[in-house]
């Protein structure tokens, strides 16, 4: 296996410690996001009331949709819970979202044991610190461009937009067209929108 830069786009990134880059991105069949950071800005907002409110990127929805599509599974996990959360989750049909999860590692481990599936077949993608655990537990490691330096050195793909603003469409995007999958779930997304199926 030949180890190569960590990807920024199609850019080199970071140097450093440069983890060797999977072989065969065909393997990957879930992919498990990180929420606060990743699918949000990581900021926390109040309404009057006191409720959390979250800010979603709708680009971000639409690359989920086009996950499935191609036949990958996504599951969401949170540190935190959020009634926002549990919403946009349901609207784009993820059903696999765990919120309050102190041990992301141990419910990766959990999950792969249930899908049946190997870590070179998962891909992670977190933003901070108690992302690291993740990441040794999947095979394929991305981190977003806002994410902490310590998490980019261990990443196989860095995101050029951030989270909370496309970095999630990003890697679906990046992803897909790696596998040669991208027209493929463009047009199956097509066509479940003209059937009225379409969630994002």
């Amino acid at each position: 296996m030949v180890e190569q830069d960590v990807l920024a786009g199609s850019q080199p990134a970071l140097s450093g410690f440069q983890p060797a880059f999977p072989e065969n991105l065909q393997a990957v069949k879930a992919v498990i996001l990180d929420v606060d950071g990743v699918l949000t800005d990581g900021g926390i907002y109040y309404d009057p009331t006191g409720r959390e409110i979250k800010r979603f990127h709708v680009a971000d929805g639409l690359g989920i949709e086009l996950l499935r599509h191609a036949g990958i599974r996504v599951a969401i996990l949170s540190g935190r819970v959020s009634e926002a959360l549990t919403r946009r989750a349901a609207e784009l049909k993820v059903t696999e979202c765990y919120q309050g999860i102190r041990d992301k590692k141990a419910q990766i481990e959990k999950l792969r044991q249930q899908w049946q599936l190997k870590a070179d077949e998962v891909l992670y993608v977190g933003d901070d610190l108690n992302d690291l655990p993740a990441f040794d537990a999947v095979g394929v490691k991305v981190a977003v461009a806002n994410a902490a330096s310590e998490l980019k050195e261990r990443a196989h793909y860095v995101t050029q937009a951030s989270g909370g603003n496309g970095a999630v469409r990003e890697v679906c995007e990046w992803l897909l067209k790696a596998r040669g999958e991208w027209e493929q779930a463009i047009e199956r997304y097509l066509q479940s929108r003209r059937e009225g199926g379409s969630t994002s």
